[in-house]
């Protein structure tokens, strides 16, 4: 049991770093929060600070849920009641949670798109090579970020449905579940561009604001 916690603390820590934040203050002295849509994420540093501090800030979320869902999980101290896959799921939505709601920054953190996908790369990257592309794709016709990522999150289970139930590929039950988690929890976390979209006003890339 101390495993577990131990693994829910430090994962929760470690996804909590704000990297957007961070990265904001340094290269600019300003809250990224602030500018831009407003959301301390890596779409958000792609627009007010340019690719190059987005590339950086995306690759480290990303790594952000990898390094917990790989490393971190293997942290045992004494009898470990759950078994090792488990464990890492436990602890990448750890670092997910972190990223959402970041202890650092007044819970007040990302949408956990990079984080996840960190995640999904320790566990189960031919998954996210789909959700990726998918992702590709729609972002290619919209440009726009919000939706390509929503697409993406609604790829996952059904992704996971084929393999399990379709070409019998392993896909243990954790896992399964996990998809179909993850996928309605970045939905929520993009409420506010669902609303934007119905409205017709989100962002698109490479389209200035009109006055």
């Amino acid at each position: 049991m101390l495993s577990i916690i131990l693994i829910v603390v430090i994962g929760y820590l470690v996804g909590s770093f704000p990297t957007s934040i961070i990265t904001g203050k340094i290269l600019r002295g300003i809250d990224i929060r602030e500018h831009g849509s407003g959301n301390a994420g890596a779409t958000n540093v792609f627009r007010v600070l340019g690719w190059k501090p987005g590339i950086f800030v995306m690759a480290f979320d990303i790594f952000k849920g990898f390094a917990v869902t790989y490393w971190i999980s293997r942290i045992t101290i004494g009898t470990v009641p759950l078994d090792f896959e488990l464990m890492q799921i436990i602890a990448g939505c750890s670092a997910i949670f972190g990223h959402i709601w970041t202890v650092f920054a007044n819970f007040h953190g990302g949408k956990g798109v990079g984080t996840a996908a960190g995640m999904l790369i320790a566990l189960y990257p031919t998954a996210l090579l789909i959700c990726l592309g998918v992702f590709i794709i729609v972002f290619l016709l919209s440009r726009i970020v919000s939706l390509s990522s929503i697409s993406a999150a609604i790829t996952l289970p059904v992704v996971l449905t084929i393999f399990r139930y379709g070409i019998n590929k392993p896909v243990p039950l954790s896992l399964y579940i996990f998809g179909f988690f993850v996928s309605v929890l970045i939905i929520y976390t993009h409420r506010s561009n669902i609303k934007r979209l119905l409205n017709g006003t989100e962002n698109r890339f490479g389209r200035k604001k009109s006055a």
